[in-house]
């Protein structure tokens, strides 16, 4: 029998302020028609002053608990990849292992930026087909608002707020890929290409910093690496793009998605879209446009699933799961 990390629940939430592509008219030389045609982008949301990450985590997790009918106990540990934490320390992942009242397990972030979901994810198969958790809870959190540079239309217009929340349970499989549950993992990173996605501040610059990229850059790694990572992750069980159900990507840009299922060879139906309504939310795009396919209808039980991100590092990463 082989050990798999089997989904149980999935939940998101959204800040309640939504921002229209309209709204940045006021203060920058944009308009709705130039960000939705370079990006896809028609709102987001932007977290309340005094609404932080682990707020956002929380709400999504209590979701993500209801619907796998679970209590905060009963998860053994808790990953939260988040390039936005509240606090330099404690973990944002802490802070909610306590709001849903969890005392027995153990908690920690992941910063991979908007490649943190696939990292944790990772993570948190490890953690179950080793042995060391049975049921470890995945979160992508973010307030990605609070570190724009309001004057830079090339990147302010793209990042949104918002969580995304999936509980992983142990659960025997036989070992091939008609298996529920994480199936393989694929992960990367090249620190040569620091300069093409960064945030110019941090703790021991003792300023937090605002958000850069070199966007035609970011463009070009990233339509090779993810197709790259998710063909790799695929291979590695024997499966290929005409086996997949559905492609959940980062939900960076509209024509990255795009060009990334065209190289990887899968039909734009297949892929679950959500950028139009949240924007760019990092670690949170993934479990966001997870749980909005559940809630929508798209995902079923049984779908063989690949998603891929690419962020700041720059790292990349993939995981192909059965639903």
């Amino acid at each position: 029998m082989t050990r798999r990390a089997v989904v149980k629940g999935v939940g998101h939430y959204l800040p309640e302020r939504v921002v229209p592509n309209s709204e940045f008219e006021k203060t920058l030389e944009t308009s709705d028609t130039w960000i939705k045609t370079r990006s896809g982008i028609e709102r987001r949301h932007f977290a309340a002053p005094g609404e932080t990450t682990s707020d956002l985590a929380t709400h999504a997790a209590k979701a993500a608990l209801k619907m796998a009918g679970m209590d905060g106990n009963d998860i053994d540990a808790i990953v939260l990849a988040t390039s936005t934490a509240d606090l330099t320390f404690p973990s944002a992942a802490t802070m909610v292992q306590h709001a849903i009242g969890n005392t027995t397990g153990y908690a920690f972030d992941v910063q991979a930026v908007c490649a943190g979901f696939v990292y944790a994810l990772s993570n948190a198969n490890a953690l179950i087909t080793s042995g060391q958790a049975d049921r470890v809870m995945v979160i992508g959190a973010e307030t990605f608002s609070r570190i724009m540079d309001w004057s830079d239309r090339s990147t302010c217009v793209l990042f949104g707020d918002g969580a995304g929340a999936v509980i992983l349970a142990a659960e025997g499989g036989d070992g091939t890929s008609a298996d529920r549950g994480i199936l393989s993992t694929d992960l990367n990173s090249d620190g040569r290409y620091k300069d093409l996605l960064y945030v110019d501040g941090g703790v021991s610059t003792q300023n937090t910093g605002m958000l850069r990229m070199e966007g035609k850059e970011v463009f070009r790694h990233a339509v090779e690496k993810l197709a790259q990572t998710a063909h790799t992750a695929l291979d590695k069980v024997g499966l290929g793009p005409d086996d997949v159900t559905w492609v959940v990507p980062h939900q960076a840009n509209i024509r990255i998605i795009q060009s990334t299922a065209k190289k990887l060879g899968v039909e734009m139906d297949r892929v679950v879209v959500t950028v139009q309504d949240h924007g760019n939310t990092s670690a949170a795009s993934i479990p966001l446009a997870l749980s909005v396919g559940v809630a929508n209808g798209q995902i079923k039980q049984g779908d063989l699933i690949v998603t891929e991100a690419i962020g700041g590092g720059l790292a990349w990463g993939a995981v192909v799961l059965r639903w």
